[in-house]
């Protein structure tokens, strides 16, 4: 099974159930290529969350965005 490196379970800790749920699954993809990094983006029109690999963002980082 694939392990989450540590700055991707630190930036789960502590939010809420329903945000891990959606992030989660592009953390997972991130950690089985280990070759980009996460953006997490809030579009606080219409959508919520919404992440994505983001081959400008190194492996094991989340940066955070607003859309």
């Amino acid at each position: 099974m694939i392990q989450l490196p540590a700055s991707y379970q630190e930036y789960l800790a502590g939010k809420s159930e329903s945000f891990i749920n959606t992030i989660r699954p592009i953390l997972m993809q991130s950690a089985a290529d280990q070759l980009h990094g996460v953006r997490v983006v809030y579009n606080p029109g219409s959508t919520g969350h919404q992440a994505h690999l983001d081959d400008a963002i190194p492996f094991g980082t989340v940066v955070e965005d607003i859309d």
